[in-house]
């Protein structure tokens, strides 16, 4: 049986972070599906459908990897997709609470899937999407931080 993981998300941005989470991910499963969720509570700050391009584009020479966008609980997407596992990236303990009671909800709501931790490489941890968002809203630059060029991003983002 082939071995699928979603790495679910918000990924507003997607950083070198998640990028390293999935690709060191393609060691332990077949395939990744990177899961860009919509948060109602939540206003993006990039669009959605530039974020998906821009990591369409990051892993286009990854036919095991593909991107798609849902706006479901994240245990009922992996089970469209006959994915038994979740995968997650954890920074520090206080990610790891946050995701616990996460993964404990998911196993509820879908018995059959497990969730897989991988620690954040070391060089990569202080990043998240949330300080690179408030490094560009200030005028700053994001792009050692992104596996693709903010200028990308840019014409990505006025095409929409």
């Amino acid at each position: 049986m082939k071995k699928i993981a979603l790495f679910p998300g918000s990924f507003d941005p997607f950083t070198k972070g998640h990028e390293d989470i999935v690709l060191r991910g393609l060691r332990i499963f077949d395939e990744v599906v990177i899961g860009i969720g919509t948060n109602s509570t939540k206003k993006r700050y990039f669009p959605l459908e530039v974020m998906k391009e821009l990591i369409e584009r990051t892993f286009a020479d990854f036919p095991n990897i593909k991107v798609i966008a849902y706006d479901d609980l994240t245990a009922h997407t992996a089970r469209m997709l006959d994915a038994r596992f979740l995968l997650r990236g954890l920074r520090n303990t206080t990610d790891f609470e946050y995701e616990n009671g996460i993964s404990q909800v998911n196993r509820y709501v879908y018995e059959e899937i497990e969730t897989v931790f991988l620690i954040t490489s070391p060089h990569l941890a202080p990043i998240s999407s949330s300080i690179i968002r408030d490094l560009h809203r200030y005028g700053q630059r994001v792009d050692d931080f992104l596996p693709y060029s903010l200028n990308e991003l840019n014409e990505l983002n006025q095409d929409q």
